[in-house]
């Protein structure tokens, strides 16, 4: 179990005006947010992600890492719950063509506009679902900014998983370290369940047993 430091400098390089989204009427938003459709993909900023495109070469400084860190090679076999369309195992198939990849999402607008040439690999499952996956038969599990998203309950079900299929593993959650960082994440998150700080994270690994590596998001 390792703190590692690999999305956040992708994370800041996007401005946000926090105040503007929380003016807005936010409990709409929030719960048309959690259809993941077309607003929340590729509607208004204020909506989501403003627009979520293939943008060439963005997502594969995080896969030469993962890559490195986990030595993965073209017999590897990975996991991405919370795929979304696609992009970073887009970017890890082109580095090792014959990487196998897997991608798990509730979005059929993300699958349906997923990058075209991975699309076959993405599947409609819940992070907390049953995998159709053997034990240990992933040499990696990702799940970026997904966990966060579930009920406690559910997260419970979702590391269960995630412990009974990986062989390694490397997630990220939103998190805060101070009150002025809290109410930036409830100002702008739309999607998010559970408001944990660092510390009250590392119990929650250890309380359902997760034993892989992770990573905190910040809204500073």
């Amino acid at each position: 179990m390792k703190l590692r430091n690999f999305f956040i400098k992708m994370h800041k390089k996007n401005s946000r005006n926090y105040l503007s989204r929380m003016k807005l009427l936010k409990p709409t938003i929030m719960k048309n947010a959690k259809k993941y459709d077309f607003s929340y993909w590729d509607g208004k900023r204020t909506e989501g992600y403003g627009g979520y495109k293939f943008i060439e070469g963005h997502w594969k400084p995080l896969a030469k890492k993962l890559i490195k860190t986990y030595k993965l090679t073209n017999n590897s076999t990975v996991l991405d719950v919370g795929s979304g369309k696609g992009f970073l195992l887009y970017e890890l198939k082109k580095i090792l063509p014959n990487l196998k990849i897997i991608g798990y999402d509730i979005s059929k607008y993300a699958i349906k506009n997923a990058h075209p040439e991975i699309k076959k690999y993405l599947h409609i499952i819940k992070a907390q679902d049953k995998y159709p996956l053997k034990n240990k038969s992933v040499d990696l599990l990702l799940s970026l900014g997904t966990l966060h998203n579930l009920n406690i309950y559910d997260l419970s079900k979702a590391f269960s998983e995630i412990n009974r299929v990986a062989k390694k593993s490397y997630i990220w959650v939103e998190s805060f370290r101070n009150e002025k960082e809290l109410f930036n994440l409830q100002c702008w998150a739309l999607t998010c369940e559970l408001f944990f700080s660092p510390d009250s994270w590392k119990w929650i690994f250890k309380k359902f047993n997760y034993t892989g590596d992770y990573e905190f998001i910040y809204f500073d």
